[in-house]
């Protein structure tokens, strides 16, 4: 297996989790999140970078910056349903992507439904707490492994 370097992002108020919306979100810290994603990277054998912004600005400097990496995973929180301007950057950047959410926005209010970041995505996975963000490693990783770049 080749090493890969993936960045992980996580969008708008997910530095509250732990104490956000428990019955929603669970009760794991951002911290603790990002631990349980680096171990499995690293068992992996992958490297992964965490950043996390209340800002689309700021996500949108940051994957511009580092699209050196081999994919990304992005909880872009509410922006998810929000911003053209962070859609627009993934699919210039041409890397692959997978957009993850900690609940299943598909059985929540119905604003929530529709994503603008899904479409230039390879995949998108939700409801699965904290262990949605290892699917999707374990994805990249699978579409990686198959698909030439």
């Amino acid at each position: 297996m080749k090493h890969y370097t993936f960045l992980v992002i996580h969008g708008p108020n997910l530095n509250l989790l732990g104490e956000r919306e428990p019955a929603i979100y669970g009760t794991l810290t951002l911290e603790d999140i990002n631990s349980r994603i680096a171990e499995f990277a690293k068992s992996n054998n992958c490297m992964v970078s965490f950043f996390q912004s209340n800002s689309e600005g700021q996500i949108i400097d940051y994957i511009q910056k580092n699209r050196n990496c081999d994919g990304i995973i992005i909880n872009a929180g509410a922006y998810t349903h929000t911003s053209i301007a962070i859609r627009d950057c993934i699919a210039a950047i041409k890397l692959p992507c997978v957009e993850v959410h900690l609940s299943n926005i598909h059985s929540r209010e119905r604003f929530r439904r529709h994503s603008y970041i899904a479409p230039v995505c390879i995949g998108q996975i939700c409801g699965f707490g904290y262990y949605s963000y290892i699917v999707a490693l374990q994805a990249l990783i699978h579409y990686l492994e198959n698909n030439a770049r």
